[in-house]
C-alpha cells in the first residue's frame, strides 16, 4: 500500500501552531528563523502567539501554514530519518507545499509567493466582496443548477456529499434559498474573507502571474496532484499556468484523491496544521489508512507507524 503526503490550506491556521515543534526541534525552528530571515519580520511569532486577527489575514495564514508544514516535515525525517512517500496533494494555498517538497520551487521562492498570493486576495477581497457557503447532501446535477442561475461558482468539491460555493452575498442568498427550498440535507456560511477560488478572484490571479515571471519552476521529482485538473502535474510551464488558474478555479479534491487511488494509495499523512484534509480522506476512500502530524504528540505518533 502506498502513502501519500497531503498539505493543508488557509483555513487550518491556529494561533500556537507549529510552537512546540519549534520548540522540540531544532530543524523545526531552522525553517521558522528562515522564513523570518526571507520575510523580512516575525512570522514564527505571528504562528506562536497571534493575535489571531493578524494570523488569519491571508498573507500571514497562507506563508504561516507552509512554514509549519514544512517544519512538521523536518521534524519527521528527523524522527523517521529515510521516510519517503509515494506522491503528494496540497489543497489550494497547500498546492504550493507539495510543489515544494517535489522539488519544483524552492522554498524561498514558495514562501514569497505566497505572500503575495495572501496580499492579491486580501486585496481582491476588498475590491469585489463575497462570501462563500458549503453545501452538505444536495444531488450534484441540482446543486449546478442552482449555481448557475444564481451566478455563483461551485468553489471546492470536498468530498461526494460536500461541495463549497463561492461568489457574490446576493447569488449565495439566492442559492442558500433556492436549496432549503429544494431539500438540501444542511447549508452552512462560511467565516471567509470573499469569494476564494471565484472569478471574483481574478485580480489576485493577474498579480500571482506577474509575480510566477520570476520565479525559476523544475520538474517535479514527486508525483504531484493539481487542484485544477485532478490530474498530476507535468511540465514546469504548465504548472505555473495552473498555479495562477488555480486561485480562480475549482478545487477538485475529490478528484485529487481518487487520482492517487488509482495509483494505488491507501494511506495518508496531513502533514501541517489541523485535521481537515483526514477529514475529507474519510469520506472519499473509507478504506484509507489516516494519519495526522500538526505537533509533537502526533508526529511521534505517526512516526512509529509509518514504514521508512
Amino acid at each position: 500500500m502506498k502513502t501519500a503526503i497531503l498539505f493543508p490550506g488557509q483555513g487550518a491556521q491556529a494561533v500556537g501552531m507549529g510552537k512546540d515543534l519549534a520548540t522540540a526541534f531544532p530543524v523545526a525552528k531552522a525553517v521558522f528563523d528562515r522564513a523570518n530571515a526571507v520575510l523580512g519580520y516575525d512570522l514564527a511569532q505571528i504562528c506562536f502567539e497571534g493575535p489571531v486577527e493578524k494570523l488569519t489575514q491571508s498573507c500571514h495564514a497562507q506563508p504561516g501554514i507552509f512554514v509549519v508544514s514544512v517544519a512538521a516535515l523536518e521534524a519527521l525525517k528527523q524522527v523517521k530519518p529515510g521516510v519517503t512517500f509515494a506522491a503528494a496533494a496540497g489543497l489550494s494555498s497547500g498546492e504550493w507545499t507539495a510543489l515544494y517538497l517535489a522539488g519544483v520551487v524552492s522554498f524561498e521562492d514558495a514562501l514569497k509567493v505566497l505572500e503575495v498570493r495572501g496580499q492579491a486576495m486580501q486585496a481582491a477581497c476588498i475590491e469585489q466582496p463575497g462570501t462563500m457557503m458549503s453545501v452538505i447532501g444536495a444531488d450534484p446535477t441540482l446543486l449546478a443548477k442552482v449555481a448557475q442561475e444564481a451566478g455563483v461558482g461551485q468553489a471546492n468539491f470536498n468530498s461526494p456529499e460536500q461541495t463549497v460555493l463561492s461568489g457574490t452575498k446576493a447569488g449565495i442568498d439566492a442559492a442558500e434559498a433556492a436549496l432549503k427550498a429544494a431539500g438540501a440535507r444542511k447549508v452552512i456560511r462560511l467565516n471567509v474573507a470573499g469569494a476564494f477560488h471565484s472569478p471574483l478572484m481574478a485580480a489576485a490571479a493577474q498579480k500571482l502571474e506577474a509575480a510566477l515571471a520570476g520565479i525559476t519552476f523544475h520538474t517535479p521529482q514527486l508525483p504531484v496532484v493539481s487542484n485544477v485538473t485532478g490530474q498530476f502535474h507535468t511540465t514546469p510551464d504548465e504548472i505555473r499556468k495552473l498555479m495562477v488558474q488555480q486561485v480562480t478555479g475549482s478545487v477538485q479534491w475529490v478528484a485529487d484523491i481518487q487520482c492517487l487511488q488509482a495509483e494505488g494509495v491507501g494511506a495518508y499523512v496531513e502533514c501541517g496544521p489541523g485535521k481537515v484534509l483526514t477529514g475529507l480522506v474519510k469520506r472519499i476512500d473509507k478504506q484509507a489508512a489516516l494519519y495526522n502530524i500538526s505537533d509533537r504528540s502526533s508526529l511521534e505518533a505517526v512516526a512509529g507507524s509509518l514504514a521508512s
